[in-house]
């Protein structure tokens, strides 16, 4: 099993001055899930080099086994500072892509041309495609083989409009990602907030928030054993 997990660049909350990127439970999880399954997990992001972590999910209160893990983890800790660049991958090369959330890829994978193409082509050969949280924001821009969005007709979920107003930040990102999912065409739907859920349809495998990010490993791994 081949996996590459692509990570957010962007570090910036909107004009807050506060700081963003991906969410540490959102990738730890279903690294170690994979890992432990003997995956080799390749990591990227758009600018290589070190991926901004969200310093909220960095708190006590968002700690989990995994982060805790995660911080213990020196080799980890490493492929997080030191990604690869986008651009130089290619879906040929894996057996599936997962994208961890955090309110970063709302500003730059939610439009980066790399990216869209890198998921069209996964999509194209039949691999699963995995995001959970914010990250189903990357589908925003992403076509399916016959031109259209990529959800449309599918049973999606992701961020809920509720939890973006629960953590107020619904005046500071650049679009909703349940809003946008349906303007897509996506079939969207959710559990009540922070609670665990996801979601598969084909290939598509997505999570409704952090809680979800092991409901999506699992679907992911399973999808990979076929």
């Amino acid at each position: 099993m081949k996996v590459l997990f692509v990570l957010t660049s962007h570090d910036k909350l909107g004009d807050t001055g506060k700081k963003t990127g991906f969410w540490v439970e959102e990738f730890a999880n279903p690294y170690y899930n994979l890992l432990d399954k003997g995956a080799e997990i390749t990591i990227a992001t758009p600018k290589g080099g070190a991926a901004p972590i969200d310093p909220s999910s960095d708190s006590p209160d968002a700690a989990t086994e995994d982060t805790e893990r995660f911080n213990n983890d020196a080799d980890a800790k490493a492929k997080i500072a030191n990604t690869k660049v986008l651009a130089d991958m290619n879906a040929d090369d894996f057996d599936a892509v997962f994208y961890p959330g955090g309110h970063g890829p709302l500003w730059d994978l939610a439009n980066d041309e790399k990216s869209i193409a890198l998921i069209e082509k996964f999509n194209a050969q039949k691999k699963p495609v995995a995001f959970v949280c914010h990250a189903p924001a990357a589908l925003k821009g992403v076509k399916d083989v016959d031109g259209n969005p990529l959800v449309k007709g599918k049973k999606v979920t992701g961020f809920t409009n509720s939890e973006e107003e629960a953590v107020q930040l619904t005046d500071v990102v650049p679009f909703l990602v349940e809003d946008m999912l349906k303007e897509n065409g996506g079939i969207y739907s959710k559990k009540e907030d922070w609670a665990a859920y996801a979601i598969q349809d084909g290939n598509l495998i997505t999570g409704q928030n952090p809680a979800s990010s092991e409901l999506v490993a699992e679907k992911l791994v399973a999808e990979l054993n076929k």
